[in-house]
């Protein structure tokens, strides 16, 4: 994407945001889309919405997702392919290297050592899943899901199993999604990208790229609930949304059944959505087939190509974001920030805090001003067991583990 400066439209304006360059290679300005134009983001919140911000730890290259540990440790990823066991979740943690293999780890632009779950019963069988690039000698060949075991002192990790292969990558390295998040039923959702090469993988069911997966956390199969189930191909069991282009966040929200997702678009319309079983979310570069190059001048969602493609529930509009993870705040100690849905940016170096009603509609979106590029390109947002907010900068250059609160 080109660089340029990200404006955003404020009720009370604080400040230009200096854009910063987004993980993805150049690439051709968007359509204007059929879809409503982006929220505007008001800047004058009462005081009360402060944000307190601490650092836990520091020196980390590009971190990527944050998994919490029962013993109230944590591991992080980081893209180059270093996993970090961090020591607590207060200020003055450290973090020591956990040894795996990672000789077969593909790492190029946005490629690399991504996403990462703790399993539900890990405080008994110590087992974790990421989701990496992999190569094959020096050629790149898919996006995996990998199981691990933790030993038993934090200091390495062991392969148990190749959970799911066979999603696509690029070998420049562009759109390999990967967020994997357990679902409140226990099922692992798996946001991923379309690769940005074939075009026709996003509208194609049997490709698991630019989708939302439904797998189950032990097999790595698609459950059988999921709106495909009957179909004899087993990628498209596993599919509960598609035509994504790259999926980075995925956030859910507690108590309701929801699931949201994060995109990046064409330079900019991102978009936040709400996720439908079997919805399509209409981003097709091969403009139904008709050409052969991925063509990235089509809108994010197509109403006009798929009249039934499920609109967003927030679009950034002209304006780039880049967004990354997300999660919602939860809890009391949020005061009138609980039940809100956070969104990093990375284009931006900011969070958006979104506020939402009862069936998923954006009714606000808000930018604490103590995100305003004050710590770089951010990457990971999780909530932590503590229901404090946990994020991953993503500079390159002693990135940091931050921990949020209201002030």
């Amino acid at each position: 994407m080109p660089a340029r400066k990200a404006g955003i439209a404020m009720i009370a304006a604080l400040v230009t945001l200096t854009s910063a360059c987004s993980d993805t290679p150049p690439a051709p300005e968007a359509a204007t889309p059929s879809a409503p134009p982006s929220n505007a983001a008001p800047a004058g919140k009462p005081a009360s919405l402060a944000l307190k911000v601490e650092e836990v730890a520091g020196g980390l290259t590009h971190g990527w997702d944050i998994g919490f540990l029962p013993d109230g440790k944590a591991l992080i990823t980081q893209r180059p392919g270093k996993l970090a066991l961090v020591s607590g979740l207060q200020p003055g943690a450290t973090t020591t290297e956990v040894k795996a293999d990672f000789a077969d780890l593909f790492v190029e632009h946005e490629s690399g050592l991504l996403g990462l779950v703790i399993h539900p019963d890990f405080a008994q069988s110590r087992r974790f899943t990421t989701c990496q690039n992999y190569k094959q000698g020096e050629t790149p060949t898919d996006v995996r899901l990998i199981t691990w075991t933790l030993s038993a002192d934090g200091t390495s990790a062991q392969r148990v199993q190749t959970l799911l292969t066979g999603m696509p990558v690029n070998p420049n390295g562009r759109h390999s999604g990967c967020r994997p998040t357990i679902a409140e039923d226990g099922a692992l959702l798996v946001g991923t990208g379309d690769a940005a090469d074939d075009p026709g993988v996003p509208q194609d069911r049997t490709n698991l790229g630019g989708k939302v997966l439904r797998i189950d956390l032990r097999t790595g199969e698609g459950l059988p609930d999921n709106p495909f189930a009957s179909s004899a191909n087993a990628n498209e069991r596993r599919v509960y949304t598609y035509g994504h282009r790259n999926v980075q966040g995925v956030a859910v929200r507690t108590g309701t059944g929801q699931v949201f997702v994060s995109e990046h678009g064409p330079t900019n319309f991102d978009e936040l959505s709400l996720v439908k079983a079997g919805g399509n979310y209409g981003w097709d570069p091969s403009q139904g087939g008709t050409v052969d190059e991925y063509d990235e001048s089509v809108p994010m969602t197509d109403l006009e190509r798929f009249p039934d493609a499920v609109p967003q529930a927030w679009t950034s509009g002209k304006t780039t974001e880049a967004p990354s993870g997300a999660a919602f705040l939860t809890g009391p100690q949020w005061g009138a920030l609980d039940g809100r849905m956070v969104l990093a940016a990375l284009r931006g170096q900011k969070l958006l805090v979104f506020t939402m009603d009862g069936p998923g509609a954006v009714t606000d979106v808000y930018l604490p001003p103590e995100f305003n590029s004050e710590f770089g390109r951010l990457r990971g947002v999780r909530t932590g067991p503590d229901g404090a907010l946990y994020v991953t900068t993503s500079t390159g250059d002693n990135d940091k583990l931050l921990r949020v609160t209201l002030a």
